[in-house]
């Protein structure tokens, strides 16, 4: 049955696979998942679903089928409600990790490396003090695809091996096209294999290996370029120099979502080259280049910092720097890597190529005079400092102490210390004439933010590296947001608006360069560290003014699923509106790997993010064209590709008048084409991952609202459900460790329904979800139960009482039914499923526990409620666990048809004073086993787990006298009163902000409340005021009143049998007597104890009789 130290019997999950594959074949027979639109005049719901297409270099595995999984349950409840439902499944085979791997491969084998495990690489690793996009929404849980890349499995060949691929069929993937013959099809295995409702007549693969989709995605670009929404033109991209093309997001192997970051290079011209240095001369200026995000502050530079040789690791790239070829016959020095990004953005000689002229210490340049723009000295001197990050900017930093705490946290050091000057050979006329130099005021912060901060936060030196990012946080954002400037040819001006002019004007002197380089390490997955390159290529203009302005209407409009706790705002929108703020050009086409060619522009490839955005739309028209071959191939095809012009997609897709006399497509074909897309579009629901929120799906959304602008908006996505990564048993899934399940091994290890179920339980929000190998162990077990259950109930139907419900716990049972339809519904419609396998599936099965429980020996089941727990209890969790129902749905109940499209079961709202009735039944189980044990064993009870009852304490105390009082008195009743009063059903939460503070008011004063300590009057009352308005806010006014809603008497008299025989572990206990007391009478009560008894709370005093 699974994993574990000992062997399992698996005849159980054996069982439940052999209904599961009864099952399948019963659907496929049917075709029921082979939905189309209907013929004109015909009125039908729909639901459209969508799952991003897998990319097709492996197997799919648990994380995949943890996303699909939301859409199948949807898709499964939405079929229960009678709508036609489409859900189809492609599979993504664009881009270059294919072609990665199958080159890789070839490698491997060409150079006899195949089959050897190989050295684990140094691990790249971002800096802990890497900038981030500030995101108040921030993902959590991100996962690197490079995480198993070492070690076994880091070779392609292993990697191949690992994934259950037979050595000698392994050389073939060293062909790419031999992975898109390999994959799709095991991918549709296991979908099939997971039970999922697919309509597989639809699914297609993307890249030119389709002609029917190529077609369809050179229409998409066509029309995306005739509205001007993609432009030629050169922009800073991260790019793979092994590759030869830019990298995007699903190139890479780590550093998804990283993006540019530019810099401006200011020019620090050295006035003197001393020692080492001296090897420079007549090669041309020598500039050290230092990297600045705030090239309005250069106005008060004082010196330049370097990083100092590490004495301690002289090995070590820490200070070492290089003096490299530039443009304009200048020399640089700057860090390697530095100089390896700028030769990708036309800033040397020769572009992509890097000239050392010399390698340079950070030693070698300290006491360097050195001449800086904007500088209100004509020399500065290069000085150490110990803090500079290497593998960001350059590793060169200008100075400016009046606005930057770190600068003049490190200036004062030098300033301060003597001996810190002597030790690198700073003389102190490099260092002590300079002063802080006033540029830019900020309220509140005044003319010299950095040392105020410094003082204010009693930062003693450099290393003071919280105190000093905190400062720095604060002295960049105010300074920017509210700062002016007080030198400078835009003196009185905003820093927010002359930060772009001082920049401009620096490199239109001459005294600077733009510069760019990832905001964290990047790998492709050729296993290439990644640049930023300054390229001409076409983009796509996301981040266009209006164009972002039409996304946002859409998010509006859409459905979320999601909410944040405090604010009630949908955590996804947020995560979706914050990739908005950033997002702007994309390049989207590519020199290598596979896909669709530009129409316009036929050297380059569209890449794999950019071709799959609007290709549920092609879902909607697929199976007509390409007539069920998922390749698109000629003998299966309805029509020639080549026969699908731009015209004829218009008339599809864009409501075009009509199409040339001459097309070649049959007229009945284009207009059942135009009718699949009417009716199914837009689609419903698109669940995903939320990774790609910052990419996929925000280009989902760009490319709906251009290819159907805003006359068409009823074409635009109505809801995206996005969910967290998943974990299998509290870890991260990786090959590498063997916490790994392919989703093959997944549904043979447990069967499909279990590992549905699994799922379900897995998590329903964003943050990360868990699949646990005991939940889909126990599920096993639960739905053998349910099967076996309903085979002993069927075959007992002729023992059980006819007739409606008629005792109070056939209606308890009748009304739990009723709840559980409600809840299950409810938790469908907001795609809470581990809620739906909660109250569809554990809370239903408890109920029918209590139900069998309550009836032993007290006139037996109620036929007609046993036959209707048992299809409910099919139908509710039809959807999660779909083999199961339908074998009991079928087999069991010998019902017509298939429990897929059975229908929701039909429920008249639940009665809430039953619901109270029942629930308050099941809390007495709890005081009566505690209080028995407690008289029988004495106060230590609770440490005396499983002990016998002597049988004379027993007989002591065998019967419970239970004393319920009629309502409730004194400052309770009236703090109903006064929530009574609060009560209006036309508020959203039923009472007015604050009804804690009312009630307070009100009783504050009473008998009871006047001689408590002013600290313990809140926690006395709000705890009552706060279960009573919960109470309110789903049963109404009736539960404010001073009596419960029920009899609570009566009640307990009706469940005196049950109780008994729900305790029976208590052997000592024999009967249960209730007791009424009248409010009035309590006071008077002889037993002191029974004056404690309240509402809902009774007092149990335990007797021999």
């Amino acid at each position: 049955m699974a994993e574990g130290s000992e062997p399992y019997n698996t005849a159980k999950r054996d069982f439940l696979i052999k209904i599961q594959e009864a099952s399948q074949a019963k659907w496929d027979a049917a075709k029921v998942f082979e939905v189309d639109a209907p013929e004109d005049g015909e009125v039908a719901e729909k639901f459209f679903g969508n799952f991003p297409y897998p990319y097709m270099n492996g197997l799919l595995h648990l994380g995949h089928a943890f996303s699909l999984s939301k859409l199948e349950f949807a898709a499964g409840y939405q079929r229960l409600l009678g709508k036609r439902v489409l859900f189809p499944q492609a599979f993504h085979l664009t881009g270059m990790p294919i072609k990665a791997c199958a080159d890789k491969l070839k490698n491997e084998i060409e150079s006899g490396r195949a089959g050897q495990e190989a050295e684990a690489p140094v691990k790249q690793e971002a800096p802990k003090d890497a900038p981030e996009r500030e995101d108040p929404t921030k993902f959590s849980g991100k996962k690197s695809k490079a995480a198993a890349k070492t070690g076994p499995g880091s070779t392609q060949w292993e990697i191949m091996r690992m994934s259950g691929i037979a050595e000698e069929d392994i050389p073939a993937f060293a062909d790419a096209r031999h992975w898109l013959e390999y994959f799709p099809p095991l991918a549709v295995r296991d979908i099939r294999a997971m039970g999922c409702g697919v309509d597989w007549r639809r699914s297609f693969v993307t890249t030119d290996i389709n002609p029917f989709y190529d077609s369809f995605i050179r229409w998409q670009f066509w029309t995306l370029y005739r509205r001007g929404l993609i432009v030629k033109d050169k922009r800073y991209s991260v790019y793979s120099p092994k590759d030869g093309q830019p990298c995007a997001d699903h190139d890479r192997a780590t550093g998804e979502g990283v993006g540019p970051q530019e810099y401006t290079l200011v020019k620090m011209r050295a006035l003197e080259l001393p020692g080492p240095l001296a090897a420079l001369e007549g090669q041309g200026p020598v500039f050290l280049m230092a990297a600045t995000l705030r090239p309005e502050t250069m106005h008060g530079q004082t010196n330049c910092w370097v990083r100092p040789t590490d004495p301690k690791n002289p090995g070590s790239d820490t200070g070492r720097y290089g003096a490299f070829r530039a443009v304009n016959g200048e020399v640089w020095i700057t860090t390697e890597r530095a100089m390896r990004n700028a030769a990708f953005q036309d800033l040397t000689p020769e572009w992509g190529v890097v000239e050392k002229l010399l390698d340079v210490r950070g030693d070698d340049l300290l006491g360097v005079p050195v001449s800086s723009p904007h500088a209100p000295y004509e020399r500065v001197y290069v000085l150490p400092l110990l803090t500079i990050k290497m593998d960001k900017g350059t590793g060169v930093v200008t100075s400016v102490p009046s606005d930057s705490p770190d600068d003049y946290a490190a200036f004062q050091d030098l300033i301060k210390k003597p001996k810190l000057r002597e030790l690198y050979g700073i003389r102190d006329d490099m260092v002590l004439p300079f002063e802080v130099v006033p540029i830019i005021d900020i309220p509140g912060l005044g003319t010299a933010a950095a040392p105020r901060l410094c003082a204010e936060l009693k930062i003693q030196s450099q290393n003071d590296a919280e105190k000093l990012a905190k400062a720095k946080a604060e002295a960049y954002r105010r300074g920017f947001d509210s700062g002016v400037m007080l030198v400078g040819k835009y003196t009185g001006r905003p820093v927010k608006e002359v930060k772009d002019l001082e920049k401009a004007d620096l490199v239109a002197a001459g005294q600077a360069v733009p510069y760019a380089e990832p905001e964290n390490p990047v790998v492709s997955r050729s296993d290439d560290a990644c640049v930023v390159a300054l390229t001409d290529q076409w983009y796509i203009v996301y981040g266009e003014e209006s164009w972002r302005a039409s996304v946002q209407r859409c998010l509006d409009a859409m459905r979320w699923y999601d909410a944040d706790a405090g604010t009630g705002a949908s955590i996804t929108k947020g995560q979706f509106e914050h990739t908005l703020g950033w997002l702007n050009q994309w390049a989207c086409s590519r020199s290598f790997g596979l896909g669709t060619r530009l129409p316009w522009d036929p050297e380059y490839l569209i890449e794999s993010l950019s071709d799959s955005t609007i290709y549920m739309a092609y879902y909607t028209v697929a199976h007509l064209l390409q007539g069920g071959d998922m390749y698109g191939g000629a003998e299966a095809a309805r029509v020639q590709a080549s026969d699908l012009t731009p015209e004829v997609w218009d008339f599809i897709f864009q409501e075009a008048a009509d199409v040339p006399a001459d097309c070649a497509v049959p007229r009945a074909l284009l207009e059942r084409a135009r009718r699949e897309f009417a009716f199914w579009y837009p689609f419903d629901l698109r669940v995903s991952g939320k990774d790609l929120i910052q990419n996929h799906l925000t280009f989902a959304l760009y490319t709906h609202v251009a290819m159907w602008p805003e006359s068409q908006s009823a074409a635009w996505p109505r809801s995206f459900r996005c969910n967290g990564h998943l974990q299998l048993n509290n870890a991260k899934m990786s090959k590498s460790t063997g916490n790994f399940k392919t989703l093959a091994q997944a549904v043979r290890e447990y069967g499909a329904d279990a590992m549905r179920v699994g799922l379900a339980n897995a998590g329903d929000t964003i943050d990360d979800a868990n699949f646990e190998h005991d939940t889909a162990n126990q599920a096993i077990l639960k739905l053998y139960r349910q099967v076996e259950w309903a085979e002993e109930a069927l075959g007992g139907l002729s023992s059980m009482r006819d007739g409606p419900p008629a005792t109070f716990w056939d209606r308890v049972f009748e009304n739990e039914i009723n709840g559980a339809v409600a809840r299950t519904r409810a938790a469908y419609d907001s795609m809470a499923f581990r809620d739906v396998v909660l109250a569809g599936w554990y809370a239903l099965s408890n109920a029918r526990d209590a139900y069998l429980v309550a009836c032993a020996g007290e006139g037996g089941l109620c036929r007609e409620l046993v036959l209707r727990f048992v299809e409910t209890a099919a139908l509710l969790i039809a959807p999660v666990a779909p083999h199961t129902s339908e074998h009991i749905w079928g087999e069991v109940l010998k019902k017509e048809g298939l429990v897929l499209t059975a229908g929701f079961p039909q429920a008249p709202p639940p009665d809430f004073v039953l619901q109270e009735a029942y629930r308050y039944v099941e809390r007495m189980k709890k005081p009566l086993k505690d209080g028995f044990e407690k008289a029988v064993l004495g106060d230590k009870a609770g440490k005396k787990k499983g002990a016998t009852p002597p049988a004379e304490a027993a007989a002591a105390v065998a019967h419970a006298h239970i004393h319920v009082v009629d309502r409730f008195g004194g400052w309770k009743a009236k703090a109903l009163g006064t929530l009574g009063a609060l009560y209006d059903d036309s508020l959203p939460d039923r009472f007015p902000p604050k009804p804690n503070d009312a009630v307070l008011a009100a009783v504050k004063d009473e008998p009871e409340l006047v001689a408590l300590p002013p600290k313990q009057l809140r926690p006395t009352v709000f705890p009552f005021v706060a279960y009573k308005t919960k109470q309110a806010k789903e049963g109404g006014k009736e539960v404010l009143s001073v009596k419960l809603p029920f009899d609570e008497a009566e009640v307990l008299e009706s469940s005196k049998g049950y109780l008994l025989r729900a305790l029976q572990e208590l052997k000592g206990l024999q009967g249960i007597t209730i007791h009424r007391l009248a409010f009035e009478d309590l006071a008077s009560a002889e037993d002191e104890r029974v004056r404690a008894a309240l509402p809902g709370e009774p007092v149990i005093v335990f007797a021999a009789e």
